[in-house]
């Protein structure tokens, strides 16, 4: 039976054009289906978002060949403090501090803003004569058989491909017609997200504030600015995203404090409801997850974007190998070396935020003793603390060859 292309991927996101590009490196053909037009993707003010890029998603995408078109726009990650306290008191005197001159790597990650990755990864798929992108359509429905699946437009053209990847979102339609369902939990919270001007540098240290309502993260980006995520209860989250920007201000700066400075307003403000969202599986027949499709955790350490850029490099991995051996890429046996590889990660990972986001984000004064400690604890020993910092970089466990920065 005649295919389209060897891989049909649904949702041309960061994780899936990093994805694409990978694959088109190992000698497959990919179509990509997105449901916006391309000028909207890579509008400038499209997203918002910062992202804290661990030192192996940066490896990832050097080896993909589009770090070099992001690097001046980065802002390197050298230290991370880890604090706790309340709004308008300062930190507890108990700080976490993580140095990247602790590991030999080098910094522990890159501050980079979704503006100008998304445009670079999206540059990129033009390089690749083996990637197709079919913007501003849907899929409706999908079948798979023993060699392959077949899937719907919103148009009515249909597509074959040999696997069909899906990397559409949280609510992952391609997850949801391969009948994986989901295990959901709302944390009653919604992230305020922006970037703030300030006075005084930041010297590359990220700040992870945590406060009863819920963490404030401060992410140095170039100059003397930082991206702010900013998680407040859906009741305080709603009444400060109604205020105008002097009153949004005015709410920040008891949380921010002064140490940088006075702060200003550097950009839009943006809003995203936070809730933790797993797929039961990462494949189905025929199918594999990858980013949010299958795992949308809380950015309370900032590693979503890092865990879908470690099934990028998996999943990438064990399709390219299994073309060289002359393996079926959608075979079961093909597809559950993935799911084995990623899943001890995602769940691992999505409990521990999940946690310590349940820990942190109370008034509880037993647990904020229990919590002090802990972090005083970490900081008093330094074995500890650096293999807290490899994990951050994203340098422990069986690391996928692209984000070791190797070819596949």
């Amino acid at each position: 039976m005649e295919f389209d292309t060897d891989i049909l991927l649904v949702g041309g996101g960061l994780n899936g054009t990093a994805l694409a590009l990978a694959l088109a490196d190992g000698g497959f053909s990919v179509t990509i289906v997105d449901a916006l037009p391309e000028n909207t993707r890579k509008a400038g003010d499209f997203d918002g978002r910062g992202y804290a890029l661990a030192l192996a998603s940066q490896k990832l995408l050097r080896a993909l060949g589009v770090w070099q078109d992001v690097q001046d726009q980065s802002q390197p990650i050298l230290d991370i403090k880890v604090t706790d306290g309340r709004a308008g008191e300062g930190p507890s005197p108990f700080v976490l501090h993580f140095d990247h001159a602790e590991i030999e790597d080098g910094p522990m990650g890159y501050m980079i803003e979704d503006r100008f990755l998304r445009v670079a990864l999206i540059e990129a798929l033009k390089s690749r004569d083996a990637i197709k992108t079919i913007s501003q359509e849907t899929v409706v429905a999908q079948e798979v058989d023993s060699s392959g699946a077949t899937v719907t437009l919103a148009s009515g053209k249909q597509l074959r491909a040999k696997l069909l990847i899906g990397s559409d979102g949280k609510t992952s339609g391609t997850a949801e017609r391969a009948g994986l369902s989901r295990n959901r939990h709302d944390y009653g919270q919604t992230a305020l997200v922006a970037a703030v001007a300030h006075e005084k540098p930041h010297n590359g240290c990220a700040h992870q504030f945590f406060m009863p309502s819920g963490p404030l993260a401060i992410l140095p980006l170039p100059g003397n600015a930082s991206s702010i995520v900013w998680s407040e209860t859906h009741e305080n989250a709603a009444r400060i995203s109604a205020l105008d920007d002097d009153g949004f201000l005015e709410e920040l700066r008891p949380r921010f404090g002064s140490f940088l400075g006075d702060i200003s307003l550097a950009g839009k403000r943006f809003a995203y409801p936070l809730g933790l969202s797993l797929a039961s599986a990462l494949i189905a027949p025929r199918v594999a997850l990858i980013g949010d499709a299958a795992h949308a955790i809380h950015p309370i350490a900032g590693q979503g974007l890092n865990l879908g850029l470690r099934d990028v490099g998996a999943l990438a991995e064990v399709l390219v190998m299994a073309k060289r051996r002359g393996e079926d890429i959608g075979a079961p046996d093909v597809l559950s070396r993935y799911q084995q590889w990623r899943r001890f990660d995602t769940n691992t990972l999505a409990a521990a935020t999940h946690g310590f986001n349940q820990l942190f984000s109370n008034d509880n004064s037993t647990l904020r003793t229990i919590r002090d400690i802990g972090l005083g604890a970490v900081n008093a020993v330094p074995g500890l603390r650096r293999r807290f910092i490899r994990e951050a970089a994203g340098l422990t466990g069986d690391v996928p060859k692209l984000l070791q920065g190797q070819q596949i």
